[in-house]
């Protein structure tokens, strides 16, 4: 059996899950989110639990199993906490500029790049630093596709660390050429 899977999700105060045929609907303080789960697993709510079982012993049963366990948490923790990652814009002249649901960078291309997020998903600069983009949002996904698609606008390099990295990623660095010796 699925280690992940039979672990129940506990459902915290203020939050709600419901269970209409395959279709699952939680809703909390953040908002609400749905998913229609796969029919090689079932689904059920006892008491403040979700307990997720598969019907037979298939290899797509059991790999189905964890992944709607986790899927169904990850929407229990976005609308009672919400996810965020954090994006820094490192480089000389590279800037972002966040103005409601969009955000402008300029990242050293010939034109400012403008990104517009998607429904639900809420981009921000830090005070302090201008250089770190904040994307929020309560579902899991979309947040960490959001930040995928900005850091790919010019991921970081190698050698000076330029680029846009997410804030806790560490860049292997690379010497550069080295003067050559002189030549006899």
């Amino acid at each position: 059996m699925s280690r992940i899977g039979k672990k129940p999700v506990a459902i915290p105060g203020g939050v709600t899950v419901e269970v209409n045929g395959a279709k699952i609907v939680v809703k909390g303080a953040k908002g609400e989110l749905s998913y229609e789960h796969l029919p090689e697993v079932s689904v059920k709510v006892e008491g403040d639990l979700v307990i997720v079982d598969r019907k037979d012993d298939t290899d797509d049963s059991r790999a189905r199993h964890g992944l709607t366990r986790q899927l169904i948490n990850n929407m229990v923790i976005g609308v009672s906490e919400g996810y965020e990652k954090q994006l820094e814009i490192i480089g000389v002249g590279y800037k972002a500029q966040a103005k409601g649901k969009s955000v402008t960078l300029n990242l050293g291309h010939s034109h400012p790049i403008n990104y517009s997020a998607p429904e639900g998903i809420e981009i921000t600069q830090d005070e302090k630093n201008k250089q770190i983009l904040i994307i929020r949002g309560i579902d899991k996904e979309k947040v960490g596709q959001v930040a995928a698609d900005i850091r790919s606008f010019r991921p970081p390099e190698p050698y000076k660390g330029k680029g846009v990295k997410y804030i806790d990623e560490v860049i292997i660095r690379k010497a550069g050429k080295t003067a050559a010796t002189a030549a006899a």
